[in-house]
């Protein structure tokens, strides 16, 4: 579901609601630059949300925006696959077995690389 509003009034942007799985996507208002070192730092209020979502069990896989910025439709679809699977969904490929991976905490997402 593109767009999913939980019980609580929390906003998702592709949620499975019946398994409480969802992938949010975060551009740069979710967001501050730390000024000693330039690295792009996960905002207090997106830090709340994903904490109050875990406690809520709900699994949820970010896509920042510098991990999607500027890179070819390829490697687009490759991070997006990644994604699906953190969350622990069933992404279409050879095997039947749901792919799985750790679920991202959008705290320790790596930092941007600048040009």
């Amino acid at each position: 579901t593109f767009e999913y509003q939980t019980t609580e009034g929390f906003s998702l942007d592709l949620a499975k609601p019946e398994s409480k799985r969802a992938i949010e996507v975060d551009g740069p208002s979710h967001y501050l630059r730390d000024p000693a070192t330039g690295a792009a730092v996960v905002n207090g209020p997106t830090r709340f949300k994903a904490r109050l979502l875990r406690s809520l069990g709900w699994q949820v896989a970010h896509v920042a925006f510098f991990e999607w910025d500027d890179k070819p439709e390829s490697e687009r679809r490759q991070l997006l696959v990644g994604k699906i699977a953190q969350v622990g969904l069933v992404v279409d490929g050879p095997s039947s077995e749901p792919a799985r991976a750790e679920i991202s905490d959008p705290e320790e997402l790596p930092a941007p690389t600048t040009t």
